[in-house]
């Protein structure tokens, strides 16, 4: 039997508007993805790399499982603010061994077998725990080894730590799978009334991550949230910005919660609800006495996306701070009228050249709209598409006055 929904006490008008605003903000992040050349020239490549890898003839580089993490596996890929090429991650794990084979002699054998391939070897670069290959000015492909985790149930791995003097647990298929049940979630969106739309040892290649054409409300707050910190961090050269996986982990968990609890009117309360609520799941652990920050990976014990704050209590500072202009940033959307406000308010939140263009293709589709007299005008709304009671059509510009 369906749920029947009450409702909303929220003026049409309103519903109207921040319907609209959350349409401009999934706009904003489909200009922010890659371009379908980018993808294409990514997937090309991984699909090399992992095949020259995988044809190792070395002993212990005969089993590997290589797949593709990151960002670009999860479908939350935002452009680079201040750089031309973005990351595309790969794993190399490489099956029966285990932990006592110091990082660094593994680390060293993949780099060796990259600089087998002429073209790779010129491309190479040596980062702390990984290896780099760089493609001139459109992405870099960074290669990290795992190894398998005997004392994790969910097919959790090990990898290097930064001095490359131990294993540390992590588990990127894990999160994958789990981030990937997080965004099947759907809110309850009370003005429409409906859930909202969204043998032989060989190498083990897992396909590169399908382009997705509807990403769901989770993946475009976390792109809006990546975005969001991107500005607010552009002019501040200490390295304190919240990293990705972190941005990622409270939302994903903050969503969830926030659909399992809450009916919304639009999608846009959806975002800031799910903004508001990233916090409460840092967790404040003692620790010899000591309170700690902790942002476990739930998918395997021993990974806590936040150590570095334990060290680096700026690093906290700064999260805290920066969510807090998140969430005024993005409450304040709801209030705004007009789209020349709205254009001024994204462009410092979001980037002035991204919104900019977008708006210019909203101008173009309202000018359409306007000839073919689908353009409407609403109290506290402005030009809209969408007609209602309250909506007035806006007569055809015939450009020769009255």
């Amino acid at each position: 039997m369906g749920q029947t929904l009450s409702r909303s006490a929220t003026p049409d008008y309103v519903l109207r508007r921040k319907g609209e605003a959350y349409t401009i903000l999934d706009e904003i992040c489909q200009e922010l993805e890659l371009s379908e050349a980018q993808y294409e020239a990514a997937k090309t490549s991984y699909e090399a790399v992992a095949d020259w890898l995988g044809k190792s003839t070395h002993p212990t580089l005969r089993m590997l499982s290589l797949y593709a993490h990151g960002s670009t596996a999860l479908g939350t890929t935002v452009r680079p603010l201040a750089r031309e090429d973005f990351d595309v991650d790969l794993i190399c794990l490489v099956l029966g061994l285990t932990g006592d084979m110091p990082p660094a002699e593994l680390k060293k054998l993949i780099g060796d077998r990259l600089r087998e391939h002429g073209q790779y070897a010129a491309m190479l670069e040596e980062k702390k725990r990984c290896w780099r290959l760089n493609y001139a000015r459109e992405f870099h492909l960074d290669i990290s080894p795992t190894i398998p985790n005997p004392h994790c149930n969910n097919r959790g791995e090990l990898v290097p730590d930064k001095s490359l003097r131990a294993w540390k647990p992590t588990n990127p298929l894990g999160y994958r799978l789990r981030f990937e049940e997080y965004c099947l979630l759907q809110p309850v969106i009370r003005a429409l009334a409906t859930a909202a739309a969204d043998s032989v040892a060989k190498a083990d290649i897992q396909p590169f991550p399908a382009r997705r054409v509807r990403k769901g409300i989770l993946r475009r707050i976390v792109q809006l949230l990546k975005r969001h910190r991107d500005i607010a961090f552009a002019d501040i050269e200490a390295d304190i910005a919240p990293i990705s996986i972190i941005i990622t982990t409270l939302a994903a968990k903050a969503y969830a919660f926030c659909v399992r609890q809450f009916v919304f009117d639009t999608e846009l309360d959806v975002v800031v609800a799910t903004i508001r609520m990233m916090p409460h799941f840092i967790e404040r652990p003692y620790v010899d006495g000591r309170r700690t920050y902790s942002i476990p990976n739930e998918t395997t014990e021993g990974e806590n996306f936040a150590d570095r704050w334990n060290q680096e209590p700026e690093r906290a500072t700064a999260f805290y701070n920066w969510h807090a202009k998140a969430l005024s940033d993005f409450e304040s959307i709801a209030n705004l009228e007009g789209l020349d406000l709205l254009t001024d308010t994204l462009s410092g939140s979001l980037g002035g050249r991204v919104v900019r263009k977008v708006m210019d293709s909203r101008t173009e589709v309202i000018s359409q709209a306007r000839s073919a007299q689908r353009l409407f005008v609403a109290p506290a709304v402005g030009l809209t598409l969408t007609p209602g009671a309250q909506a007035s059509p806006v007569p055809r510009n015939t450009h020769f006055g009255d």
